[in-house]
């Protein structure tokens, strides 16, 4: 019989999207305040894979990258996904349209993870209306996507900024990384 055993703390990280850079920059006040320090924020990247975003935020989008300097427990995902659609509600036109995307998920030596809302075969459900959806797994020396990697993921940009961010990760672990 196997024992259970605690896989270790993860880096959190999300993926911020919008179109004005002012409210990313206030999400990104909001957050810190949520999670801590936050210690990286991506250059931009232009969301242009899909209009699925446009009816309700618009067009011309961009997201960043954001990580923050404590690691979590991995179990905390569900909450973090909770708060973050919270602070979209928040962030939201007076109309009710979303004017910024919070997408939250962990990094760790073996994979990424996001966390959605939505179901689907390959997302396992994990508590409150929350489902994991394992994006990218470490192999070959490289993140490596799966085939139902979003587009967006799976660009070699991004790739290796996630192979950067999973370098700091493991230095982190070894300093004995601050985490909650």
């Amino acid at each position: 019989m196997g024992k259970a055993k605690d896989p270790g703390p993860a880096k959190l990280f999300m993926s911020v999207m919008g179109r004005e850079e002012d409210l990313l920059d206030q999400g990104f006040r909001d957050l810190g305040q949520e999670f801590g320090e936050i210690d990286f924020i991506s250059e931009r990247f232009p969301f242009d894979f899909t209009d699925y975003y446009t009816r309700e935020m618009g067009e011309n989008l961009f997201r960043r990258f954001i990580t923050f300097k404590r690691l979590i427990s991995r179990d905390s995902l569900p909450g973090i996904k909770l708060l973050t659609n919270r602070l979209e509600e928040e962030l939201s036109a007076s109309g009710g349209n979303r004017r910024i995307n919070i997408d939250p998920g962990y990094l760790c030596a073996a994979h990424i993870v996001l966390a959605t809302t939505k179901a689907y075969a390959h997302r396992p459900y994990l508590v409150k209306g929350i489902y994991a959806d394992l994006t990218l797994i470490y192999r070959d020396r490289s993140f490596q996507p799966l085939g139902w990697t979003y587009p967006d993921y799976r660009q070699e940009e991004v790739l290796g900024l996630f192979n950067r961010l999973r370098k700091d990760y493991l230095e982190q672990i070894k300093e004995g990384g601050d985490h909650s």
